[in-house]
């Protein structure tokens, strides 16, 4: 990896214990970098990473994002910051809406604000699907956070903490993901539930999903968010394959979509995809230029015409049950279950 990302410098895993942070922290310790921090409130997942990993540069911090004073004191002369704490569980925030405004959204605002108080380079923070016309709690704070963090990347001057952030949908064999449960399914003889067979969801790795973030490291600019594309499939072709991958004949069973699931995942909105530029592999939406002084656009207007689908997995590259397989069987190479 090049200089550019700062390896060599101090960086700060915000939910580093979880599913993507802890793939994050291999990933840093396995490169030249001067310390990692990993800031969670899991003390039991802290030591069992710290006794794993057995490394002088793996630093673990006791906090919650709630707690700015834990945060202060985990992110003095840190260079950069990775915040993924957060609450996803969608079940959860609906029946606890106000705890995931307390983390995800007064929590981001924490880190945010303590980065920027204590000099840090650049933070990234992570986002999902769910953003994009939320209909459910989580995804309502997610959206808040996003909006968060590019008020506050507005007041930013050259030279000051640059904040950035990616987006994604569900992360294949993740915590929250339904692959895990299908496979348990499969395992134990019972049905593969599924809550409508053309539903459909993005395919991304966590490996994916590191390489978008550090992406967003090398190039993310104020305010921008980066999206890494990616195929998808329907949850009944994803269901097929790994019955195909398990040589399972479980039958499938149609339970209904549940409260707070959509029939697609958006990643881009058509409003945000007319200021969306295309980079190859990935997209970076770039950030409007309103400044306090808003009243010209309420004169003139400002919003480009949206672009129609915006990005979401029914019109990106839908993958056959032969690509999933393929796609599961290179996965699950690296998964213990």
């Amino acid at each position: 990896m090049k200089t550019k990302s700062g390896l060599n410098n101090i960086f700060l895993v915000t939910g580093g214990t979880g599913s993507f942070g802890s793939s994050f922290v291999k990933y840093l310790l396995k490169r030249n970098v001067k310390e990692v921090r990993v800031f969670d409130r899991d003390e039991e997942k802290q030591e069992d990473m710290r006794q794993y990993y057995n490394d002088p540069r793996l630093k673990v911090y006791m906090g919650d994002v709630r707690d700015r004073d834990s945060i202060d004191y985990a992110i003095k002369g840190v260079d950069y910051v990775f915040h993924a704490a957060a609450l996803k569980q969608v079940p959860a925030c609906e029946f606890h809406p106000l705890e995931a405004v307390k983390t995800n959204i007064i929590g981001s605002d924490n880190v945010i604000c303590s980065a920027v108080d204590n000099g840090v380079k650049k933070v990234v923070l992570l986002s999902t699907d769910k953003a994009v016309y939320p209909i459910n709690a989580m995804g309502m704070t997610k959206a808040l956070m996003e909006k968060t963090m590019l008020a506050k990347a507005r007041s930013q001057k050259k030279g000051e903490t640059i904040l950035c952030g990616t987006r994604y949908g569900n992360v294949m064999c993740s915590r929250g993901s339904v692959i895990p449960l299908f496979i348990k399914q499969i395992k134990e003889g019972k049905p593969l539930t599924i809550t409508n067979p053309e539903m459909t969801r993005f395919l991304m790795s966590l490996d994916e999903s590191i390489d978008l973030v550090m992406h967003s490291c090398m190039h993310g600019e104020n305010g921008e968010i980066f999206i890494k594309k990616a195929p998808a499939s329907t949850i009944l072709d994803l269901a097929d394959a790994l019955k195909d991958l398990f040589n399972a004949n479980n039958p499938i069973k149609i339970i209904g979509t549940r409260h707070g699931e959509k029939l697609y995942e958006t990643l881009i909105s058509e409003e945000e995809m007319a200021r969306t530029k295309n980079l190859g592999d990935y997209y970076k939406i770039c950030p409007d230029t309103r400044d306090l002084n808003y009243n010209i656009f309420i004169d003139k207007g400002y919003q480009p015409t949206p672009v129609k689908g915006g990005y979401n997995s029914h019109n990106t590259e839908r993958l056959s049950v032969r690509q999933i397989k393929k796609l599961l069987f290179h996965i699950l190479g690296s998964h213990a279950y």
